[in-house]
């Protein structure tokens, strides 16, 4: 799915492996840590030792004392404040720090969360124009507001001042709010550029309070993970401070979270907010009215946390079930020749179409559009895209079809009118074919080459070192050379995911595990990997082991994919450069209603001057068998193709039902010279029943005595003929066909894949 990018071979100097030795890092740590940039003893302190006192003076902040100055001035006289902020878990926790601090400060502070489908994300001028209405004199807002010119401006013809803090991409233009706390302001000089929406608040409120406030550390962890954004400098060390403080946190609306999340407090870490408490913040926004969130976040009372908590756990499982059904079903509409995929139906919910988009992306490694046909007839929806592609630069050039716009590099949002979705799809198609250059994929970078002997506890345990990981300081990926899987099975509910053991030549051991990798069972099985993956701790009854997270993989040489067995080929997808070949002068049944890139009949091959128009495929796939099974050999040896797969329907049942019996041929025999006439057309079904023979099995034998001239066919009727002279069955030719066709379906469809593929490469 990646591109992988292996490790630079640099020697490291001699002081700085001394250095390293002082802090008992060993060799493996050492490299990791210099090929991330921190190479010098200074570097490695502020690493691997963050220091809250290390945080950036919050006055650093362009406008911040004129900002502190101005809330102050509105705590002192009493104004009605109010705090907006955004619907997801940045937002969320951003506006409770927010609005915890102002209360601090004896403010009369109230927020509002908008609500995604009625609002839309950023400063909404209706509800601008009702909080205004109603008495606010200063609003705040959190983690939005850079691009909320329209309703800014509104507020200032009230006389109301609006300060905006953000961290999202700048404007041309920035609005004309009162102060603009942004750590990358145009005029500012801010050390760290990347801090999240709740890092802006948390450095405000540090302002306000003139002190960094340690019980708000627990949500500024969550909202920093929960955004994505870069785990390095003051991020580090807020996320560091923060997940001890939420270890011990007293927030009752955590507590509840966390243990109907099933998080053990005691090992509570980044992936803990990552997979648990993130999702959970996250969908009530998606789903419903996020300002219940910050209220779970706030709350002394234990009754309505606890009510709360299972709120946002049951929307969070719908939230699931809804990215389930949306993804199978997006999943089936793809065309797999689109260098990207825009995929539109009616009745989706728009609320998880981001996340919907992303399975498409990881699954395809293809940009992804997914929309909802609204019932107003607008398309409306999300796209997530590659690091090569910048999907927002893209479609900026198409904004003439949009009614609405937004976004960045990798993620965007999208309304169209649904009748402009030819268009949109004829446009995008066309950027493809003229930039394939960016059509490359995700890159991934790999940190070690590993054998699995050295994937051991010990090293595991020194990783821990380098927490919190997330973005621009990844958990360490590995890489297993010459590798091979045994011991495979499909697990959960779905079969979605993987468990295997891997192993080498040195007998050596790793259990993995494949989340989302279940549909590749068929492609792992019996061939040699190249794999890439995250090292981490098994605990099964008290005890410890290694386990590897699979996140890519490559088969070494010849790949035999076994597609015999139809649960085998239920979830896979095909290689868009496919061939697909049938010998049969039928396609078989199973596949009529397929739409293949191209599928063709073996004869049709065969006439072309050395397979040459085949080239460009990179896979073959045999649909069903041959009469003689070194044809397959042939075509993969003309083909040269690396991956070939086996289905191998076999239609007729010619292994099955045999060449029948010499007592089936008498009684068909008899049968035909007492009835002189038989009307095969339409009664063959009948015939079968009364000779208790299988109708297939019938057929061919009815072929046999044709080609052998016992019979003549005419419109559908059968009549025995003169025979002269006597004929023994074998010497028929449909005989002996499928004598050779029973031989071959014998070794092709019962041989294992090991045997398969050394007969290919042999």
């Amino acid at each position: 799915m990646y591109n992988w990018q292996l490790p630079k071979k640099t020697e490291m100097p001699i002081e700085f492996l001394q250095q390293c030795e002082k802090l008992n890092l060993n060799k493996t740590l050492a490299r990791l840590l210099w090929q991330r940039g921190i190479q010098s003893e200074e570097a490695l302190a502020e690493f691997l030792q963050p220091q809250i006192e290390r945080l950036h003076d919050p006055f650093q902040l362009f406008e911040m004392e004129k900002v502190v100055e101005r809330i102050q001035g509105a705590v002192l006289n009493g104004e009605r404040i109010m705090v907006y902020g955004d619907y997801d878990a940045d937002g969320i926790t951003s506006t409770t720090i927010m609005t915890e601090a102002l209360e601090l400060l004896g403010a009369d502070v109230s927020f509002y969360l908008p609500n995604r489908f009625k609002d839309g994300y950023g400063p909404n001028l209706a509800v601008y124009k009702e909080m205004i209405a109603s008495g606010i004199q200063l609003i705040i807002t959190v983690d939005n507001g850079v691009s909320g010119h329209e309703a800014i401006d509104y507020a200032n013809t009230q006389g109301v001042d609006v300060i905006v803090t953000d961290h999202h991409e700048l404007p041309k233009t920035l609005p004309n709010a009162f102060g603009i706390i942004h750590p990358r302001h145009p005029k500012g000089n801010y050390p760290f550029g990347e801090l999240a929406g709740v890092g802006v608040a948390f450095k405000v409120a540090c302002a306000l309070l003139e002190e960094v406030p340690a019980e708000f550390l627990d949500l500024v962890a969550i909202g920093t993970v929960a955004d994505m954004v870069s785990l390095t400098d003051e991020n580090r060390i807020l996320v560091t401070y923060g997940l001890k403080a939420l270890q011990q946190t007293e927030r009752l609306g955590l507590q509840a979270l966390l243990e109907i999340s099933g998080v053990d407090e005691t090992k509570l870490d980044e992936q803990s907010i990552g997979f648990a408490l993130a999702p959970r913040l996250n969908a009530i926004g998606r789903l419903a009215d996020p300002n219940k969130a910050v209220t779970l976040l706030k709350t002394f009372d234990q009754s309505e946390a606890e009510s709360l908590a299972k709120e946002l756990d049951s929307i969070n499982k719908e939230r699931k079930s809804l990215v389930e059904t949306i993804t199978k079903e997006a999943l089936a509409l793809i065309e797999p020749e689109d260098d990207i995929h825009i995929i539109a139906k009616q009745g989706w919910h728009e609320g998880v179409l981001g996340i919907v988009a992303g399975r498409i992306l990881k699954e395809t490694g293809k940009p992804a559009l997914v929309l909802t046909i609204k019932e107003d007839g607008i398309a409306k929806g999300s796209g997530r895209s590659t690091e090569s592609l910048n999907m927002f630069e893209m479609l900026d050039s198409l904004r003439d079809l949009f009614t609405s716009f937004g976004g960045h590099h990798a993620a965007v949002g999208v309304s169209l009118p649904q009748g402009a979705l030819t268009e949109f799809k004829e446009r995008v198609e066309n950027f493809a074919k003229g930039h394939k250059e960016l059509l490359l994929g995700n890159s991934l970078a790999i940190d070690a080459v590993i054998s699995i002997s050295e994937a051991n506890l010990d090293l595991i345990k020194e990783l821990k070192k380098l927490a919190p990981f997330g973005m621009d300081n990844p958990q360490p990926y590995f890489m297993f050379q010459h590798v091979y899987p045994k011991d495979i099975k499909t697990i959960g509910a779905d079969n979605n995911h993987l468990k295997f053991t891997l192993t080498d030549n040195d007998h050596a051991q790793l259990m993995t595990i494949g989340f989302g990798f279940g549909n590749q069972a068929a492609v792992i099985e019996n061939n040699e990997l190249s794999l890439v993956g995250q090292l981490q701790i098994n605990e099964w009854n008290g005890r410890q082991s290694p386990q590897l997270q699979l996140v890519d993989f490559a088969a070494v040489g010849l790949q035999v994919i076994d597609l015999r067995a139809k649960k085998n080929r239920q979830h896979l997808r095909f290689a868009a450069d496919t061939l697909f070949i049938h010998f049969n002068h039928k396609l078989p049944e199973e596949f009529q209603k397929f739409h293949f890139a191209e599928v063709v009949h073996f004869q049709d091959l065969a006439h072309l001057s050395a397979l040459e128009s085949t080239k460009r495929f990179s896979s073959i796939a045999f649909l069903d068998c041959p009469n003689d099974a070194v044809t397959l050999k042939e075509i993969r040896t003309a083909t040269n193709v690396q991956q070939v797969y086996l289905i191998l329907s076999a239609s007729d049942d010619a292994y099955l039902d045999g060449l029948g019996t010499r007592e089936q041929y008498g009684r068909l025999f008899k049968l035909i010279a007492r009835q002189k006439t038989l009307d095969v057309r339409y009664k063959l079904p009948s015939i079968a029943q009364f000779l208790r023979i299988p109708e297939k099995l019938l057929i061919f034998m009815i072929q046999v005595f044709f080609d052998l001239e016992f019979v003549t066919i005419s419109d559908g009727v059968l009549r025995q003929a003169e025979i002269a002279g006597k004929k023994d069955l074998t010497s028929s030719q449909v005989y002996q066909n499928r004598q050779q066709k029973i031989k071959t379906e014998e070794f092709l469809l019962l041989s294992d894949i090991a045997t398969l593929k050394t007969w290919f490469e042999n």
